[in-house]
């Protein structure tokens, strides 16, 4: 008895494609800028595929839940959500700004050493024009290297947060070697003296928090961030999900003064649904630029 070829290899690498192009929508960058991952052959970039970022920075589930939790942290520092407020597009292209900031971690994590220079470069430019003063009378420089410490402290924090939390653990003294690697990036964007071990890290945290504030303006992006628009509605669910398991990995005392603190059904459900969104997710997405970065090193091993 003959039996008829099943669509069922076809039909799941064509989801596959789909689902992967919708999902990576979410971080598009509309930088203008083109990052070739896969040349020149040999080249490490910034780190290599020993470091211990290529591992953290690896995971599209926990970065993006990183990601939103960084966002909110951000927003408690006056004078840098004052230099986003005034210069950035971030309420009204959100996706846009996430995707701008994921083109840079991934660009200076994976690319080549000029393209991730190029960005860092990019953003230095950028940085230098942003100025200002912020509602009360403070003036504020994005290029000012205690700024630049806050923006990248609340970054790496959120997103080992996140690998320790979404995708397992990581010992002690690598989690040291990925605040040290990441310091790298600060310092060349022009922050030299970043806490570079967990328990710096832990310490700077807890010395800003005198000069945090929950305003306004800090709540209508908390707004905006937990009802994030997506272009596609069958994401939506993926998207809310995403935002509270980003804050679930705000310190307690970060949750509290943004009023996010109080126990919630739908955070308690999206943390839940992490354990079934995360892998569908990275079986939707593929190895990723990881992958890319390893072949495209290994391919100058032989020259």
């Amino acid at each position: 008895m003959s039996t008829s070829p099943t669509p069922t290899g076809p039909l799941l690498t064509r989801l596959r494609a789909q689902a992967g192009a919708q999902v990576r929508a979410l971080t598009r960058s509309n930088s203008g800028l083109s990052i070739d991952y896969d040349n020149p052959p040999g080249d490490p970039g910034l780190f290599g595929p020993d470091a211990v970022c290529w591992r953290v920075h690896a995971d599209f589930p926990a970065m993006l839940a990183g990601g939103v939790s960084a966002l909110l942290l951000q927003a408690l520092h006056p004078l840098a959500l004052a230099g986003v407020w005034d210069h950035s597009s971030f309420r009204t292209d959100m996706q846009g700004r996430l995707g701008r900031t994921a083109q840079f971690i991934a660009g200076t994590t994976y690319g080549s050493r000029a393209d991730a220079m190029q960005l860092i470069e990019r953003v230095r430019r950028i940085h230098a024009a942003i100025k200002g003063q912020a509602p009360d009378g403070q003036p504020y420089a994005a290029d000012n290297p205690a700024l630049l410490t806050w923006v990248h402290v609340a970054e790496v924090s959120s997103f080992l947060a996140g690998y320790l939390r979404y995708v397992g653990p990581l010992p002690a003294a690598d989690q040291d070697r990925y605040f040290d690697e990441e310091a790298e990036v600060a310092a060349l964007l022009g922050a030299p003296d970043v806490p570079r071990t967990r328990a710096a890290i832990e310490t700077y945290l807890d010395a800003q928090r005198p000069y945090l504030v929950n305003s306004e303006r800090t709540r209508e992006v908390v707004r905006l961030v937990m009802a994030m628009p997506v272009a596609n509605p069958l994401l939506v669910p993926a998207v809310r999900t995403m935002a509270d398991a980003g804050v679930a990995l705000l310190p307690p005392w970060a949750r509290q003064m943004l009023g996010l603190h109080r126990p919630s059904l739908r955070r308690a459900m999206a943390l839940a649904g992490m354990r079934g969104l995360a892998p569908t997710l990275r079986w939707a997405l593929g190895p990723g630029l990881a992958a890319r970065a390893r072949r495209r090193v290994a391919a100058g091993a032989g020259g």
